[in-house]
């Protein structure tokens, strides 16, 4: 079985009961869950918003491929009402679910990259992906989650 690790993102509607609806078309299309974060309060990165986050972590353990997560995990934010992401800019949105890490696999395709480019960056993602897998070696960084927590790069949310 393969570890992947997604970061879930919603400022808008119900927030927690959409966390928990994504948490379910998980469990039902991606694998079975080996960890899930506390859920984490944010700013809005990179935009302005009236409207917070709610961010979390979880782990899942499956034998699909990243490419097939991608679309099952495109699927899903569609399937919860979720617009076109914009690949340039920030957005509200209901439902956010993105790959961070795909075991320790380093790969490069045209709608897909891992581990995620940004998340080293990215406190939201940091400080949950932390509480679940502190020991998580970045791949290309060579650094433990608990290390990039601590780095002067990760962003202030």
């Amino acid at each position: 079985m393969n570890k992947v690790y997604l970061a879930l993102g919603t400022n808008i509607g119900n927030r927690p009961a959409n966390l928990l609806r994504a948490i379910g078309y998980i469990a039902g299309r991606i694998g079975i869950f080996s960890a899930i974060s506390s859920v984490y309060e944010t700013k809005p990165w990179e935009f302005e918003s009236e409207n917070d986050f709610l961010n979390m972590v979880v782990c899942v353990e499956t034998q699909l491929p990243p490419n097939e997560i991608l679309s099952i995990t495109q699927s899903i934010e569609k399937t919860m009402g979720r617009t076109e992401k914009t690949a340039h800019s920030y957005q509200d949105r209901l439902i956010d679910i993105d790959i961070i890490a795909y075991d320790d696999l380093i790969f490069r395709s045209e709608n897909l990259q891992l581990p995620h480019p940004l998340f080293h960056k990215r406190l939201f993602v940091l400080k949950p992906f932390n509480e679940i897998a502190p020991d998580f070696l970045h791949p290309v960084l060579r650094k433990k989650v608990r290390e990039l927590i601590c780095m002067p790069t990760s962003s202030s949310r």
